[in-house]
């Protein structure tokens, strides 16, 4: 499994993890900012556990954040 936790107040809306991983990410058309698809809120981080097939796609939208607010970690 693996978990995906994105710090969306801090976000610029540069698209990056859009084109990493769209099936994941996109573009909120109400504030332009990046939204974790099915990302629960909790103190201001979105979160989401997805299966292991996602990993390289959204660790490759990690990297590319010119902010880094988003992280990926394998989980048990």
């Amino acid at each position: 499994m693996v978990r995906i936790t994105q710090q969306r107040a801090k976000c610029i809306g540069c698209n990056a993890c859009v084109e990493a991983a769209n099936y994941r990410w996109r573009i909120s058309r109400r504030d332009g900012k990046c939204t974790l698809i099915q990302g629960v809120e909790k103190r201001g981080f979105f979160t989401v556990i997805v299966g292991d097939d996602e990993y390289e796609s959204n660790k490759s939208a990690a990297q590319h954040c010119p902010v880094n607010i988003i992280k990926v970690e394998k989980t048990k």
